[in-house]
């Protein structure tokens, strides 16, 4: 199964229709043709095998064989939000490696210090980054890059989580151990610029626990993925 290349489609049904983008990169980079056995994906958790039908001129058409879950998603839900960066392949580092280590929600934001500017291609192309990412690891759901103004917005989208982590530079010490860590799990890291004292109060004020990443002041990108993999470990996801 693991050998197989995957595919997202918006549905799956006993025919399927491959199309797009997709549909190009299986017939003209992979040069799949009628017999040849894919998975195709629709975000449901759930993994199609099938087989190509037919090949036509602007789309394939593909018989499901069978399916199961997907066995690769977290047994717990991470969610991570970070602060839009100025350089494009940092943040598409950030998402690619956030799917990698099983984070199902991805949260980008813009604070105080943040000098950067979202726009809908921007967005767009950090949610392929997601599902390339997705089909890499061979996960079965892609997360969706969701957009907030400001912190706050940011902030309040973790308001269910049982445990929800404030990544600031000048934090002294954690206020909670993240080697017990137990239950859903919420992130936030900084821009390049960081978050104002302000901005601590303000995820303080809303559940946030601030925690340190250690004596060095980590690059943004590191700090992300940092903390992803920490929360990780300690939720058992490497176990």
């Amino acid at each position: 199964m693991s050998g197989l290349k995957r595919f997202f489609v918006p549905s799956v049904g006993a025919e399927t229709v491959l199309d797009g983008e997709e549909f190009e990169h299986a017939k003209n980079v992979l040069r799949l043709g009628v017999g040849a056995e894919v998975v195709l994906l629709d975000n449901s958790g759930i993994e199609y095998t099938a087989v190509v039908a037919s090949v036509e001129k602007k789309r394939m058409l593909l018989n499901l064989v069978r399916e199961e879950v997907g066995k690769r998603e977290a047994k717990t839900d991470m969610m991570l939000l970070f602060g839009y960066l100025k350089n494009a392949d940092k943040n598409e580092f950030i998402v690619q490696k956030a799917v990698e280590l099983g984070v199902n929600k991805i949260g980008v934001f813009s604070s105080e210090f943040s000098s950067a500017y979202m726009s809908e291609n921007k967005l767009e192309r950090l949610n392929k980054v997601a599902k390339e990412a997705t089909k890499q690891c061979l996960r079965a759901v892609a997360p969706e890059i969701v957009y907030y103004e400001n912190l706050e917005s940011a902030l309040r989208s973790a308001t269910e989580y049982a445990n929800k982590l404030f990544a600031c530079e000048f934090a002294t010490k954690s206020s909670v151990d993240l080697a017990e860590l137990c239950g859903s799990t919420a992130m936030v890291v900084g821009s390049e610029g960081g978050f104002s004292r302000k901005e601590e109060e303000l995820a303080n004020g809303l559940g946030f626990a601030s925690v340190t990443l250690g004596k060095r002041i980590l690059r943004a990108e590191t700090a992300a993925v940092a903390l992803t993999a920490v929360v990780a470990f300690s939720l058992g996801e490497w176990q």
